[in-house]
């Protein structure tokens, strides 16, 4: 059998492809960034065809610079950013609009209308999702509506629908010529078209969005050995390898973890953070804002489900300082910045550029800066928004604990902006509890590995990679329960400053 597992992690900002050993090691990468279009306020769009062609190029370079070729990987995974809606000409293989990425708000009216009726409760009773423009299929609706002539071509079959996963995996096995329109469970949770329960697209979810179940793709487990085919000798691998693994990439990240047990959970820190509790193989409705999702599904058996937290902006308002204010000329330098000050000075960011997501669920939010005084400077704007990625999350635990009844001991930690320690400690001072980061802190690509290996045996159990799992570094509380009370409370108080700002009249 080949040595290594490939997996492709297509991510809001970028793509990479990564190679792992039996170990879960990393042993090559490559990643590339791609536009981020924002045609106007709410409005954020990637171009599908971009993406695919990034996705070509970090496959093959990776592979020629670590001097690796198709034949020594086992098989392939996918993750992607999950969410974002991209439609296309089944025929010809050309997108008929941008893709609309998860952070896109223009989808808010629709959002609101199924949650002044019944629809809503439907909704999150079989789709454990509550209305919001989050989920792809409020932006499915949108695009049938304004794109001239796609729902004639959807509803006869030729326009076909699929979050990012499903249009790489098309374009992977083929493209027009024979590819596999595919999704995994993981995916199809996260659409507002699947129902929960049956892990299949749901006529009465269907009909609230007014979508053609001839758009929509196959739904397949997460890890399976013939549900997704092989890549193309004329695509960036040159030789056909087996396609065996598909997850959105908070669910990967679960995996990559290894939280194969009820209670274990891990929180990613990339453009947005995402906390996901394991709750077993019995959905666990939330009635603290949070999200009902499918968490993984290994082959035949049954699919293991998930409590989630999602944050819109965390990372992405570091990179608001870097691109938008010019405060940092890099992501690393908000660290630097951070440090010069002993604390935020009073200043607390809240940064609900798309709304609050989790546990709030307010599309009427947006983003506020609040307690500045001319004592301010930009070392408490760079604190104030490292504490803000930390203060969301320790909304999404508390939510949690009151759910589950779980209370966390530990934190698991992933993402790029782990790399940031001065964000970890703070992360670990607000909660109250140890943050632990693992020696592989990219987990979203490896857990895609880790799934497409299980399906083709290159690891036997989960038990395997259970052993893989090992810790980095460690990060332990050192506020007081008072510092940890007064600044949460402040906290709350600027997020109530951002609520109602949009209006109808918006």
């Amino acid at each position: 059998m080949a040595d290594f597992v490939g997996a492709v992690d297509q991510g809001t900002t970028s793509t990479r492809f990564m190679v792992f050993d039996h170990g879960g090691r990393e042993v090559a990468r490559h990643q590339l960034e791609h536009a981020q279009i924002l045609p106007r306020a709410g409005w954020v769009e990637h171009d599908p065809v971009e993406i695919w062609e990034q996705t070509r190029a970090v496959v093959e370079t990776a592979l020629s610079v670590s001097g690796l070729g198709a034949a020594d990987l086992a098989a392939l995974g996918v993750t992607n950013q999950r969410e974002t809606t991209v439609v296309w000409n089944r025929r010809t293989g050309r997108p008929y609009h941008n893709a609309i990425v998860w952070q896109d708000t223009r989808t808010d009216r629709i959002a609101a209308a199924l949650d002044r009726d019944a629809r809503g409760g439907t909704i999150r009773r079989k789709a454990g999702l509550p209305p919001a423009t989050y989920f792809s299929a409020g932006k499915l609706q949108w695009l049938l509506e304004n794109v001239a002539g796609l729902r004639a071509a959807g509803e006869s079959g030729e326009a076909v629908f699929g979050t990012v996963d499903s249009w790489l995996l098309w374009n992977l096995t083929g493209g027009p010529d024979g590819g596999q329109h595919v999704t995994d469970v993981t995916n199809a949770s996260r659409t507002m078209l699947m129902n929960l329960e049956t892990l299949d697209w749901d006529d009465e979810l269907l009909s609230f969005f007014g979508v053609p179940r001839a758009m929509l793709p196959r739904i397949r487990p997460s890890a399976d050995p013939v549900g997704y085919g092989v890549t193309r000798a004329d695509g960036p691998l040159h030789r056909e390898v087996a396609l065996t693994g598909d997850l959105g990439d908070q669910q990967a990240a679960t995996v990559g973890q290894v939280c194969f047990t009820p209670g274990s959970a891990k929180n990613t820190y990339g453009t947005g953070n995402f906390l996901l509790l394991n709750t077993g193989t019995e959905p666990v409705r939330s009635n603290h804002g949070l999200l009902t999702t499918v968490a993984y599904q290994f082959g035949a058996q049954p699919p293991v489900y998930a409590l989630e937290g999602s944050i819109a902006v965390t990372g992405s308002a570091v990179q608001w300082l870097r691109d938008q204010l010019g405060v940092i000329a890099d992501a690393e330098r908000s660290e630097a910045l951070a440090r010069q000050v002993e604390d935020n000075g009073g200043v607390y960011f809240v940064p609900a550029f798309s709304g609050l997501f989790a546990p709030y669920w307010r599309s009427d939010a947006r983003g506020v800066i609040v307690g500045l005084s001319r004592y301010n400077n930009a070392a408490h704007l760079a604190r104030a928004t490292l504490e803000a990625i930390c203060y969301q999350t320790r909304d999404v635990v508390e939510a949690m604990e009151q759910d589950s009844g779980v209370r966390l001991d530990v934190l698991r930690a992933d993402g790029g902006v782990t790399a940031n320690e001065l964000c970890m400690q703070i992360q670990a001072d607000v909660l109250g509890v140890p943050v632990s980061k693992p020696v592989v802190a990219e987990t979203t690509a490896l857990g895609a590995a880790y799934a497409a290996g299980l399906a083709v045996g290159f690891w036997k159990s989960t038990d395997e990679l259970v052993g893989n799992w090992s810790e980095a570094r460690r990060w332990e509380p050192q506020w007081t329960g008072e510092q940890r009370a007064a600044g949460y409370g402040r906290w709350k108080k600027a997020v109530a400053r951002t609520l109602d700002w949009i209006g109808p009249e918006d």
